[in-house]
């Protein structure tokens, strides 16, 4: 008997996002973003004038998947162009493994000598609620959810609290599916076919534009090219190509739960120039980024 299709627990999400990483440019992406666009953002973050025998500092939010790298290079590049300024960075990341991950990256990274950090494992949601219940709105120069609102409950409510969150002249950054990616006519066809995931899962940049656009914020859209080395998927038998096929559907061991109809029907979608283009003789899907940044 065929065991019924189900959806990623947490932990099998990790594994199954570790082969996307090995096997994408998405971190090159990210690294293609800061070097072209984030000093000229971060630049214009407000810069808080220090009291008599203090130092001047800037408050950062870290919402988001497991990115503490990409992280840590934000970090480096507001140090880079506020230099001698102090950063208190919070991290907001419910994943027990995310959170000791990046603190062991933290360990590894002595010229971070002028930043705190504070994690706190929690959702979005719990961090906002307990925000509210103890009544402490902190205010932030710099707020990033990388890559997270898919796992979001609530999008708009979730955006318009980190945006109240902001200080006078702070950035707010969403990174978000484009689009032009692959991602959004799989989801558009194929969405129904796949197990129930969180509400927020299948969103693009358009959505998320359009929350921007009712709130009446302003705010730019820097569109990055990103590509993702599938062809394994196409092996039949192969252990990555199978992870793959996991986290391309958010389910748990794809090929060998789905129907037969419904695995050829997606690998011929995979393969369409709206998905997909060959390079080599490899099959390159399109995971292009949109990179949003919201003013305060």
């Amino acid at each position: 008997m065929i065991p019924s299709m189900r959806s990623l627990t947490a932990e099998e999400y990790v594994e199954a996002f570790k082969s996307f990483l090995d096997h994408s440019t998405e971190h090159q992406c990210m690294d293609e973003f800061n070097k072209e666009q984030m000093p000229n953002i971060v630049a214009g973050v407000s810069q808080v004038v220090p009291l008599p025998g203090h130092k001047a500092e800037h408050a950062s939010l870290l919402l988001g998947d497991f990115l503490a790298g990409v992280d840590l290079k934000m970090i480096r590049i507001l140090q880079a162009v506020h230099p001698g300024v102090f950063i208190d960075n919070e991290i907001v990341e419910p994943n027990p493994q995310h959170v000791a991950a990046y603190k062991e990256l933290v360990n590894q990274a002595p010229d971070l000598q002028n930043v705190s950090f504070i994690w706190h494992q929690l959702t979005s949601l719990e961090y906002e609620q307990q925000v509210k219940e103890k009544g402490t709105h902190k205010k932030f120069d710099f707020i990033h959810m990388i890559q997270m609102l898919y796992r979001v409950e609530d999008i708009p409510n979730t955006i318009k609290f980190f945006h109240s969150c902001l200080d006078h002249h702070g950035k707010l950054l969403i990174i978000i599916l484009s689009d032009s990616s692959g991602w959004a006519s799989l989801w558009k066809k194929y969405r129904d076919c796949l197990p129930a995931t969180d509400s927020g899962h299948y969103i693009t940049s358009s959505g998320i534009t359009d929350v921007l656009q009712r709130l009446g914020v302003e705010h730019r859209v820097y569109e990055f090219p990103s590509g993702w080395d599938i062809t394994e998927c196409f092996i039949e038998g192969d252990a990555v190509g199978g992870r793959m096929m996991d986290f391309l559907t958010g389910t748990k061991n794809f090929l060998g739960t789905a129907p037969p109809a419904l695995r050829r029907r997606l690998r011929e979608a995979l393969c369409q120039p709206e998905c997909s283009s060959t390079r080599d003789g490899r099959v390159v899907f399109s995971n292009n980024l949109s990179m949003i940044v919201v003013d305060s």
